[in-house]
């Protein structure tokens, strides 16, 4: 793979995650609830989301860009190990 390929990738992966993350914790019920979906906005609590929505894009950005880059060395890794025994050593490596 070419590495502008899998820089590429990691931020789409990583922005994917962002996005799915964030979006899952504002589904949530417990977010809801703290944003105040009861009646009149009783019982809001903007604490929760600056708190908690650093955390949730963090996790959402780093997660899937370890693991992509783990998947990328690992990836790159076996292609190397495999050259390398399918290849004859040259005169110039004796």
């Amino acid at each position: 793979m070419k590495r502008d390929a899998v820089t590429g990738g990691g931020c789409l992966v990583s922005t994917a995650g962002v996005v799915g993350a964030v979006w899952l914790w504002g589904a949530s019920d417990r977010t809801q609830r703290h944003l105040g979906n009861e009646f009149e906005n009783n019982g809001q609590d903007f604490g929760a989301v600056l708190t908690e929505l650093p955390f949730v894009f963090l996790a959402g950005a780093v997660v899937p860009a370890v693991v992509w880059g783990l998947g990328a060395w690992l990836l790159v890794r076996h292609r190397r190990a495999a050259s390398a025994t399918s290849s004859t050593p040259s005169d110039l490596h004796a």
